[in-house]
């Protein structure tokens, strides 16, 4: 299965480039911190090199040993993993839910810097965010002139072309999530061409398609809004980079168009899956792009820097996103989460893995329902845009995934198709 190559060939190669990422800053830690860093990043270098051989290996998972604040839920699912009456007893690399030991694998990334300070705040993914952030900078260009041409006349925009631009930029964010660097084991993924123009070309290649219901949840919202309560859209990011400027863009429409009145996001609290967005990435890209020399990329970034100070835009992180969890048992585990997320009008799921932690990972067939697969995660209505990447997809018609299987073995997991999948909740 694609979970066997990734547990064998891709989880250790991210590996080795974070110990390689963690050499390469020697000097670095040893100007900032002297002897103390330097100490620091061989004790972190080992901490990896034994997690790589565990790995490949095929050793038992490990309870944590850090004092870090999710500690303690980690290691009662493991229990509970070992606990599983159709399991293996004791969970190993090979032997256990390819979600679970990924998830594991990144917690335990974040664990060897954590317990190893003053080089604990370090992101070992940081340069390859940022790399891919500077070399989409044609399609970011692209996008950002594209949307402030749109916002001279967006006023005069009647409903049937305000529908048009929404589900253009709903694509753009789709098919931003094909730039994911825990897909490409880190290599470069990063957007080269303007996202607007290949739009046409990648429709036929979006299996489940439907923005039409996404349109008019909002615009009821719109027409039913009161004094008192503001449309509000929830975006759960996956990828920093080009994709979260994709996803930014669509929520600036999403309040110039007046379809919400406020936006809230959901990035993660620790580095994760490589290039997945922290607090640090989202704040990082907003400066860039408002210090940006290009003048519609400036404007964006300084927008978006007030929109945040004004509280129309809020970023929240949560433990539980980086938990290994699926979404079902949010309203156990974070209750407080689950809470948060049921004040939205629309929780768009960006990427595989909350695609993954939707579905609860499982081998379903294609035609199963999308809200059976959700099992009860229902807090509000909400959308996935996601990009195939794993091999798990609901909600297909009768023989639709049979069919592109029997000419694409690889469809599953190639990036090439996408899903904008809504489920419209209780």
């Amino acid at each position: 299965s694609f979970a066997y190559f990734t547990i064998k060939d891709r989880l250790p190669q991210i590996l080795t480039r974070v110990i390689d990422t963690l050499h390469r800053h020697k000097n670095e830690f040893f100007e900032e911190h002297g002897e103390k860093g330097v100490e620091a990043e061989k004790r972190a270098i080992s901490f990896l090199s034994k997690l790589r051989n565990e790995l490949q290996t095929d050793k038992p998972v490990t309870p944590l040993e850090d004092e870090l604040p999710d500690a303690a839920l980690w290691n009662q699912y493991l229990d509970y993993q070992r606990n599983l009456p159709n399991g293996n007893g004791e969970p190993s690399w090979f032997q256990s839910p390819w979600l679970y030991v990924e998830c594991y694998m990144y917690r335990r990334i974040h664990a060897a810097l954590a317990q190893n300070p003053p080089i604990d705040n370090f992101d070992v993914f940081k340069e390859g965010k940022a790399q891919n952030f500077f070399e989409s900078q044609e399609a970011v260009i692209a996008l950002c002139t594209y949307f402030q041409e749109l916002l001279k006349n967006i006023k005069d925009l009647d409903e049937k072309q305000l529908q048009e631009e929404l589900f253009k930029l709903l694509q753009v964010s789709l098919w931003g999530n094909k730039c994911d660097l825990s897909f490409s084991a880190g290599e470069d993924s990063s957007q080269k061409s303007s996202p607007l123009q290949s739009l046409e070309n990648m429709v036929p290649y979006i299996l489940v398609n439907d923005m039409e219901k996404v349109w008019s949840l909002l615009e009821n919202a719109k027409k039913n809004r009161t004094e008192r309560s503001n449309v509000r859209v929830d975006i759960i990011l996956d990828n920093a980079g080009f994709e979260l400027v994709s996803d930014l863009v669509l929520a600036d429409f999403l309040l110039s168009s007046k379809l919400a009145d406020e936006v809230y996001f959901h990035g993660k609290s620790i580095p994760w899956y490589v290039s997945d967005t922290t607090k640090h990435d989202f704040n990082w890209t907003i400066k860039q792009l408002g210090s940006a020399n290009h003048m519609w990329m400036s404007r964006c970034g300084i927008n978006w820097e007030g929109n945040l100070k004004k509280g129309v835009w809020v970023f929240h992180d949560h433990m539980f996103w980086t938990l290994p969890h699926d979404f079902s048992s949010m309203s156990e585990v974070a209750p407080d989460l689950y809470a948060e997320l049921q004040k939205s009008n629309l929780l768009l799921f960006k990427g595989d893995l909350n695609y993954r932690k939707l579905t609860g990972d499982r081998k379903w067939e294609y035609n199963v329902l999308f809200h059976q697969a959700l099992n009860k995660f229902h807090p509000a209505p909400l959308c996935s845009l996601r990009t195939l990447k794993s091999d798990t997809q609901v909600g297909l018609k009768p023989g639709q995934g049979e069919q592109i299987q029997a000419s694409e073995p690889e469809w599953m997991v190639s990036g090439k198709y996408g899903v904008i999948q809504f489920d419209a909740g209780l």
